[in-house]
């Protein structure tokens, strides 16, 4: 068994449980996902497959990675190595659908948060507003930085404006509420890093 799926991040929404419980929701178009390549303990000195999501003209492929995928059958936007358990029954071309999760099953989802390009610190860090009134000019601005005469320089890691977003980010823990194989849709509990259409790996806690 594989330790997860590609898939791609539809949006939000809600729906209500079969106990009547309204919960929100993050709609993952999961999968099928296509193996296009086996490694081995024996040749690689690990157990793991390599599987491709999506479409992309072979005019944006380069002729290395066409000749890597001919044996699949397929021109993937995107390719992911994922872990197997113990020696692998995964073939080159065989497609793995998303039944390899089921409802209820807790999963840990990693994706690439918006860009929010540069941010200053009340953004960025969450810091509180300064006053507006009597004259006051510290409204949005980070406020005393420095370390006085010793050590006379601004500590690393100091809290300060700067590039905001567009990082590797993984959510834990999240439960699969519904799963809907006919439309390769899978509905997990909560929010999940990134934009609309962003690219996901979602993975099984156990396998």
């Amino acid at each position: 068994m594989c330790k997860g799926l590609i898939g791609k991040k539809l949006g939000m929404t809600s729906l209500f449980t079969p106990e009547g419980q309204y919960v929100p929701v993050t709609v993952i178009e999961l999968g099928p996902c296509v193996v296009t390549q086996v490694k081995s303990e024996a040749t690689d000195g690990y157990n793991a497959i390599q599987i491709g999501f999506g479409n992309r003209k072979s005019t944006r492929i380069t002729k290395p990675l066409q000749g890597h995928l001919k044996n699949s059958g397929g021109q993937f936007a995107v390719l992911k190595e994922v872990p197997v358990d113990g020696e692998s029954n995964y073939e080159v071309g065989q497609k793995i659908e998303l039944d390899l999760f089921t409802i209820g099953e807790k999963v840990d989802i990693v994706g690439t948060t918006k860009g929010r390009g540069f941010a200053g610190v009340t953004k960025r860090h969450g810091f509180r507003l300064g006053r507006k009134t009597h004259g006051s000019k510290s409204y949005r601005i980070p406020g005393s930085v420095g370390c006085s005469a010793y050590p006379a320089k601004i500590i690393r890691g100091k809290k300060m404006p700067g590039q905001y977003g567009n990082h590797r980010k993984t959510i834990r823990n999240l439960e699969v509420v519904d799963i809907r194989p006919e439309d390769n849709l899978i509905m997990v509990k909560g929010a999940v890093p990134g934009h609309r259409d962003a690219i996901v790996m979602v993975n099984k806690l156990k396998f």
